[in-house]
């Protein structure tokens, strides 16, 4: 009567998980997990790149391409964000024309740059919170990623 494992299940009970969460985590939380999700779709790229997994290498370089596009430039408040948004803009534009580049070039050295650009970008952000940098912050700030990201 019921299947053991069940991918369409497996996959709708993942979906909702992931949506759930959504609702759930601050703003800080949200552009840290981009960050995060950056720098883990680099790795796999630079890995899949290594073996020969053209496969595993194109769709990691997509997700990383996805996650700064859609994500991050989305994110930022480019009008009240002042320098701090236009230099992670260009740094985020930067990085996905080095993405483009990597994949096209088979050149893994590229994904390193683009790793060692956002690694420090991820940290700095996640002292933000460490540190209480947004704890005297307007609780109605957090609910907008554009402002405490740039």
């Amino acid at each position: 009567m019921f299947n053991a494992f069940n991918p369409r299940a497996a996959s709708a009970y993942q979906r909702i998980s992931v949506e759930t969460s959504m609702h759930t985590i601050d703003q800080h939380q949200l552009v840290s997990l981009l960050y995060d999700g950056v720098l883990s779709s680099v790795a796999l790229a630079r890995g899949a790149m290594a073996r020969g997994d053209v496969l595993g290498k194109c769709n990691a370089i997509d997700k990383a391409i996805r996650i700064i596009d859609e994500g991050l430039t989305t994110a930022l408040d480019r009008e009240d964000g002042g320098e701090i948004a236009q230099n992670l803009g260009a740094l985020y534009d930067y990085s996905l024309r080095r993405l483009i580049s990597a994949n096209a070039r088979n050149d893994p050295e590229m994904l390193l740059e683009v790793q060692q650009i956002f690694e420090p970008i991820a940290q700095g952000w996640n002292e933000m919170k460490k540190n209480g940098v947004l704890s005297n912050a307007d609780p109605r700030d957090a609910a907008q990623p554009s402002k405490q990201e740039g």
